[in-house]
């Protein structure tokens, strides 16, 4: 049984270092394709989904009974990004599309994230993370086309309920618990996530930021390898 185990944890490092792989040729790929008939469009087509596949069969492999409804939640919340990813990085213009997988990926962390704590049990931590929703919001109103106001305050309204309760899961979580660790990479995550979403809203409809993949993308794998490590030692999750 130890053998199975830590064969099981071998495969897993090997699926985590491909992703790592196929997350800075995502990266590399955006950056080289200039243009929709750039001849290094087809390896960020490649390998952007493909990097949130692999964390996404990580974290299938690790589900086990006690941790079940957490690890499918995070499983359902990759596979979404996924989808995501692919109405994203097409020529034409799917953003609306990708906006509403994206969105279904944090109601499923917030599913996962509600397992084993309370929604917005900490309030001085929501009133925070709704004030930064608000900040945003504002700072893009004027750059929005006016067809996707509604839609960019309900995405960032989910996006800073799932990175506020994150954290919140995370703070409720007492010191030297068995879900600790998983529930601080959680938290870190969904603060990556945050960041993320917040730079790739600017770098589309208000300011041209240089070597926008890099941040975007880094930001995003980043948070979505913390989701797909949170789901190791969630022996609580119910």
């Amino acid at each position: 049984m130890r053998q199975s185990s830590t064969l099981s944890a071998r495969n897993n490092a090997s699926i985590y270092a491909l992703f790592a792989v196929c997350a800075v040729l995502a990266i590399i790929g955006s950056l080289l394709a200039g243009g929709d008939q750039s001849g290094w469009r087809w390896l960020h087509y490649v390998t952007k989904p493909t990097a949130t596949i692999l964390l996404l069969i990580a974290v299938l492999r690790n589900i086990g009974p006690p941790s079940r409804a957490y690890g499918l939640a995070i499983v359902a919340g990759l596979a979404f990004a996924a989808a995501g990813d692919f109405f994203l990085m097409l020529p034409g213009d799917y953003f609306l599309a990708g906006l509403v997988c994206f969105l279904l990926t944090h109601c499923a962390y917030i599913w996962a994230l509600t397992r084993d704590s309370r929604f917005a049990a900490d309030k001085g931590i929501f009133a925070i993370f709704a004030g930064i929703g608000l900040i945003v919001i504002t700072g893009l109103w004027s750059s929005l086309p006016p067809g996707m106001r509604l839609p960019v305050v309900i995405y960032a309204l989910a996006l800073a309920a799932m990175a506020a309760q994150a954290i919140s899961r995370d703070r409720q979580l007492a010191v030297g618990a068995p879900q600790k660790s998983a529930a601080r990479s959680a938290a870190l995550g969904g603060l990556f996530f945050m960041v993320s979403d917040t730079l790739l809203a600017y770098g589309r409809f208000r300011w041209n930021i240089p070597y926008n993949a890099v941040w975007v993308l880094g930001t995003y794998y980043t948070a979505q390898w913390l989701f797909a490590r949170s789901t190791k030692g969630n022996a609580h999750a119910r």
